[in-house]
């Protein structure tokens, strides 16, 4: 980054007001709380920065309020790891009122999410494959502060996740089961509770995702619903907010959309969307860059220099050949 930087500071103030700016425009990157989407944003700020001359500006975020905020502000102005079955009301609308876009699939195999358990609990007690099972037994995953209860860690306020698992935990009947929901407060805190347990080979059962680098570090086992994904009740209940009758219901496997404001797509230049459309990438390369930014506590944009240094192979075909250039001559 420091010879980007370099590279800007000696480029004449006429070029970078020229009309790559004017034709690109100013625009907000939205970085989630999480690893695989901070490493999407910063890869999409230093692309269209340095590649198309975009005054791209990164913004914290995550997905309920990134997303509400742009369908009702125009901003964040793109969503690069939009996980769009958490939210597909809102999403649903800001689209048919022309607000919101949906380019291209971020996430080639889509996202996954659910109920985890540990390998090494499964293969002690095979019998235990539902979200059912693991209720009938809190013995088996003992609360970090109570042992005599059960638990079921959960992500941070603001994900659609921990509003899905909330309600999953309700229609289950959680609490009379003598099982609590851990609020973990942030990405990193479920990490490191998943992370403490596992090392310790305690039981747990947790809400995660794939792709990502501590499923790749830790041999999980996702569990099953016990019932088909249902869409028409995902939309009335499982993924709103202190919904009063929840009922069971699976995580669908997630399309996971770059979205973008309407307004900005309208006039911008055709290669910036043709860029977005195309910019996709498999659970394998990003978990592989995500374990490579682990185990070298690498940043976002660190991990993202990293991708455009070691993979042109797959870069180079999402952008025009000039932008290749410009954004190889900035590395």
């Amino acid at each position: 980054m420091k010879k980007l930087l370099a590279t800007a500071a000696t480029l004449p103030a006429l070029c970078l007001a020229g009309a790559a700016y004017a034709e690109c425009g100013s625009l907000t990157i939205a970085s989630m709380n999480w690893q695989s989407a901070e490493v999407l944003a910063n890869l999409d700020k230093i692309i269209l920065s340095e590649g198309y001359g975009c005054q791209a500006e990164i913004i914290a975020g995550d997905t309920v309020p990134s997303i509400t905020s742009m369908t009702e502000k125009g901003q964040p102005t793109i969503v690069p790891e939009g996980w769009i079955s958490l939210m597909p009301e809102v999403i649903a609308e800001g689209t048919k009122a022309g607000k919101i876009v949906e380019l291209g699939n971020s996430l080639v195999d889509g996202g996954q999410l659910g109920w985890f358990i540990p390998k090494y609990l499964h293969d002690a007690h095979p019998e235990i494959t539902t979200y059912a099972d693991v209720l009938a037994h809190p013995e088996l995953f003992p609360a970090p502060e109570d042992a005599g209860k059960g638990a079921i860690l959960n992500g941070p306020a603001g994900w659609g996740g921990t509003v899905v698992t909330t309600n999953l935990f309700k229609a289950l009947d959680g609490e009379a089961k003598n099982f609590v929901l851990v609020d973990t407060g942030s990405a990193a805190g479920l990490d490191g509770s998943i992370a403490n347990a596992y090392e310790k080979q305690e039981g747990f059962v947790a809400f995660y995702w794939a792709p990502t680098s501590l499923l790749g570090k830790y041999e999980m086992f996702q569990l099953d619903a016990g019932v088909s994904h249902d869409p028409v009740e995902w939309k009335r209940c499982t993924s709103i907010a202190d919904c009063a009758d929840p009922k069971l219901n699976a995580f669908p496997v997630d399309v996971v959309y770059t979205l973008a404001a309407k307004p900005f797509i309208d006039s911008t230049e055709p290669a910036v969307v043709d860029y977005l459309n195309k910019r996709s990438w498999s659970n394998a390369t990003v978990s592989a860059l995500m374990a490579w930014m682990t185990d070298n506590q690498a940043t976002g944009e660190e991990g993202a220099e990293e991708f455009l240094k070691k993979r042109e192979d797959l870069w180079m075909q999402w952008v025009t050949p000039d932008a290749a250039e410009k954004i190889k001559a900035a590395l």
